[in-house]
């Protein structure tokens, strides 16, 4: 018998984050590695050999390497889920959902990354107010997609809800957000925390990671008035 597909991850994350949603809803499940990515476990000579990029998280999947969130989350969707509701096979449905992640990836995470780098690599002591306001552009877009249906590819569930959720779900105790701006938005934010384990899955992660970038910039403002 084939041993679990092993995710190097760690629960902050939001892309780790998304994975594990996508995980719970295909019904796979995983061997989960914690890669402490403070403790340079990404940088080691074994784990560069995975992904030179040295980013979580890393699935292998007895010995088939697999990199990015994104096709992580693909990737389980095609080989072990029993439909194909969450990637579907129709080249234009599947290319929508393409195209969301791929939004998750240059706009919502990107945008995310923006203000979050600079804390923890560069000493900042605070999220400007045009870091924040970049990052809140994205809001009425995604409002936009929901437009649509119940998700951001439609009336299905796709895999792309996912990775919007793991993000979306990480930001609110560090920036300033109107939820009642996004009407649609609030409600489907609602409806994704009520998923099967999604504390475990994406809940404690995202507020573990909003704790971290509060106690990072306390420390890096006391290191400034030092």
């Amino acid at each position: 018998m084939a041993a679990k597909p092993i995710l190097y991850y760690v629960k902050r994350s939001p892309p780790c984050r998304a994975v594990l949603m996508a995980a719970q809803a295909i019904g796979v499940e995983l061997d989960l590695k914690v890669t402490e990515t403070s403790k340079g476990e990404n940088r080691t000579p074994d784990f560069l050999k995975m992904n030179p990029q040295h980013t979580i998280p890393v699935l292998d999947d007895n010995g088939s390497i697999v990199v990015d969130s994104h096709a992580i989350c693909s990737y389980l969707s095609e080989k072990y889920a029993k439909d194909d509701k969450l990637y579907p096979k129709d080249l234009v449905k599947r290319a929508l959902v393409d195209a969301r992640m791929h939004f998750d990836t240059g706009y919502l995470f990107g945008r995310v990354r923006a203000y979050i780098e600079p804390i923890f690599y560069f000493g900042c002591a605070e999220i400007s107010q045009e870091r924040q306001d970049y990052f809140r552009m994205s809001l009425p877009i995604v409002e936009a997609f929901l437009e649509n249906g119940q998700y951001v590819c439609g009336n299905e569930m796709t895999l792309a809800d996912f990775c919007f959720m793991a993000t979306l779900s990480s930001v609110d105790r560090n920036i300033e957000i109107d939820w009642d701006k996004y009407p649609k938005l609030k409600d489907w934010m609602r409806r994704m925390s009520q998923l099967p384990n999604y504390e475990s899955t994406n809940g404690e992660g995202a507020v573990m990671l909003q704790e971290l970038i509060s106690q990072r910039l306390k420390t890096n403002q006391e290191k400034l008035n030092s």
